[in-house]
């Protein structure tokens, strides 16, 4: 192994222990009653002392014994001729191989020990244990574990961040064949970050990431064949890369019901940003068990439900789910019901699976006609769980599920018509039902028509709908859950980290990742780019997210044209970029600032009367547009009754067209001020 290796390890080693108390903050807003200790830094430092003891040792012993054996070799060679030469090579090359083995074994044991407790922790005493295996697997040369430690410096896991270790490390591993270094490589590469900005490069580093299995690098590739991002537009291309995630993805959907990830956008104001509804207050989360021990229902299964999926930023528990479960079915909840009947007929650690109990109680929620009790009724039938396959029975059961519009049970019955399951084909029914269940974002009806679109199954054919609805699909792969730990980090101060994991997203094709990226960019706060390089790629970023239909992003890209941000002054491509905004998303803030240009006459002809009208169009949209609007009105009414008076007295040669230079380029503004000034005196004269 490398001393580099060596040299990462030991920064990741440290970087769990020393950040191990900033860690247990965080995870204080996801746990009840769980209360975690630290590693201690001394014992850490022992164990290191001990690997580093160790490794001088082998290095020694190992030069040592190759001077030795060199010496023996020769002597026997001299003694016993060249013949002898061929089986001693073979003696030490398998004595070599034998011990490689033994050495890559327990490397493997020691990768999947630390997988196992990574999956099954719930503090970061338990984390911090499993990336100390795969800091021993990576020092016995375990490529997945070396993988691991190098995503740990890349995305700062732990708060030990180190790109320069990382970019290093995967260098290494990509030589090696690692089609996740070469993602990464690629990704590092595209945005200039510890490398060079390299677009090139980073395509490169994409194909062969592709190449070799990787299906953020197959999403990455879609998305840039679907908007042309430094490639040649091509709709097929990107079909067929989105298509290979997509199939990924709906095969692990078959097996296991998807769990949404809560994407938080940054660009809400903070006082949203604090209390943000995509993720759950530690404060209301303790209200609301209050509220579900003092009896409510509808408290309790909406807290069974959020445990059992693991939403709003809390962990998955079968445990509590079940235990709220039971609450509320026993006060009578026909939905709680439906969900222990789901928990018992899929199983897991709290709830084995049992077809038994789950026909009991999908029946006891179907007889009160829920829906959900009702589409687990179709799913045994269809499926034969605990009763004879009764395609009829299931079809039945998925109708009546679908009356109620039960999203699940719409695409089931969508299926049975796409694939001739006990009815006969029928794509313009499936078509029917899968268009349903994917209005309420359904994945697998979405999966579904994207393959009808992409083949052209019972519809016209269309590239660019099979795409878009693709997209959708692969948006809900297991990289998604980077949005929870990137927003944490940012609300944590940790800058950089959650800079870095919004950019992999954002380069993925997620919108709201693309604008939080700018957005962090935007207040250059980061410290992994350099200053003149965040305007330029917050821009880029904006651009993204615009054409994706974010309505904040294409007002941004005006404000950065205007100001010059990132970009050369340009007040005409500003002036259509807001009035993309004003036209298409109805944006207040698009229509004031393209009023103030129309007033001022920046980049568009002036028009007094179009921004009087567009001031008014701001205010009747946002509520919070009123009071700037009112000081902007009564600056331009009084500019203009100034202006009438004094082109009354005098001629077009006074001094009035010369204001910027008399009073500088600032001048509506101290008008403004003046304004507010009068009207307070008048107000304050008024009360006495």
């Amino acid at each position: 192994m490398k001393p580099l290796t060596l040299l990462i390890e030991i920064l990741i080693i440290l970087g769990v222990t020393i950040k191990n108390i900033e860690a247990e903050k965080h995870n204080k807003r996801q746990k009840e009653t769980n209360v975690t200790t630290q590693v201690s830094v001394n014992e850490v430092k022992q164990y290191l002392s001990h690997i580093l003891e160790r490794r001088r040792s082998r290095k020694v012993i190992n030069k040592r014994e190759n001077l030795l054996g060199k010496k023996k070799k020769q002597h026997k060679l001299k003694m016993k001729g060249i013949q002898n030469k061929d089986f001693l090579k073979r003696n030490k090359n398998h004595l070599k191989e034998q011990e490689k083995k033994n050495f890559t074994d327990e490397g493997d044991v020691l990768f999947n020990m630390g997988t196992k407790i990574l999956q099954e922790s719930k503090s970061q005493k338990q984390k911090a244990e499993a990336y100390m295996l795969f800091a021993k697997a990576a020092d016995m040369g375990n490529l997945k574990a070396m993988e691991k430690m190098a995503d740990a410096l890349l995305f700062g896991n732990f708060g030990m961040q180190n790109i320069t270790a990382a970019i290093q490390l995967y260098e290494s591993l990509a030589k090696e064949g690692s089609y996740k270094a070469q993602n990464a490589l690629g990704f590092l590469s595209s945005y200039g970050i510890g490398m060079e900005y390299n677009q090139a490069k980073a395509l490169i580093y994409y194909t062969f990431g592709s190449a070799g299995g990787s299906m953020m690098s197959q999403m990455i590739l879609g998305y840039r064949y679907l908007s042309g991002i430094n490639v040649l537009q091509n709709c097929e291309v990107a079909l067929n890369h989105y298509k290979k995630v997509a199939d990924y993805i709906a095969d692990n959907l078959e097996k296991s019901e998807g769990i949404p990830v809560e994407k938080v956008r940054l660009t809400e104001r903070p006082e949203n940003l604090s209390s943000n509804s995509e993720i759950l207050d530690w404060d209301i989360y303790q209200y609301y068990k209050f509220l579900a021990e003092r009896g409510d229902v509808q408290i309790q299964v909406s807290l069974g439900q959020l445990h059992l999926i693991g939403r709003k930023g809390l962990d998955q528990d079968y445990y509590k789910a079940l235990y709220y479960f039971l609450k509320a079915a026993k006060a009578g909840s026909a939905n709680a019901m439906a969900f222990i009947g789901k928990m018992y007929l899929e199983g897991n650690a709290a709830a084995p699976q049992n077809n038994a109990t789950a026909f009991k109680y999908f029946s006891m929620a179907a007889s009160k006609g829920n829906a959900i009790g009702l589409h687990g009724l179709g799913l045994l039938y269809f499926y034969g769980k605990g009763v004879p396959v009764n395609y009829a029975e299931a079809l039945k059961y998925f109708q009546k599920a679908a009356e109620k519009g039960w999203p699940n049970a719409q695409f089931q019955l969508g299926f049975m018509y796409y694939s001739g399951s006990g009815v006969w084909k029928d794509y313009k029914l499936a078509f029917k039902y899968f268009y349903l269940a994917s209005q309420s974002g359904q994945p697998l009806a979405i999966y579904y028509l994207a393959e009808m679109y992409a083949t052209g199954t019972g519809v016209l054919r269309s590239c660019r709908t099979a795409v878009e609805l693709y997209k959708g699909v692969c948006e809900l792969g297991h990289w998604a859950e980077k949005f929870l730990t990137a927003y944490f980090a940012y609300k944590d101060g940790d800058i950089d980290s959650s800079l870095v994991q919004y950019a992999l997203l954002a380069e993925m094709g997620y919108e709201v990742a693309q604008s939080n990226s700018a957005f962090i960019l935007e207040t250059k706060k980061a410290k992994i780019l350099e200053k003149e390089k965040m305007y330029p790629m917050a821009l880029l970023l904006w651009n993204r997210a615009a054409i994706q239909g974010n309505a904040f992003a294409r007002v941004k890209i005006g404000d950065y044209h205007y100001y010059g941000y990132g970009t050369k002054k340009d007040y005409e491509t500003a002036a259509t970029h807001y009035s993309i905004a004003a036209d298409k998303y109805q944006s207040a803030q698009a229509m004031f600032n393209l009023a103030y240009m129309y007033e001022h006459g920046l980049g568009i002809a002036k028009d007094i009367h179009l921004a009087r009208r567009l001031y008014d169009m701001a205010a009747q949209t946002s509520p919070d547009a009123h009071i700037p609007v009112f000081f902007a009105l009564m600056k331009l009414e009084t500019m203009h009754l100034l202006r009438d008076i004094l082109f009354f007295n005098f001629t077009l040669r006074w001094k009035w067209m010369k204001l910027d230079n008399v009073l500088g380029p600032y001048w509506d503004l101290f008008v403004i001020g003046l304004i507010v000034v009068m009207l307070i005196f008048l107000i304050k004269n008024r009360h006495r």
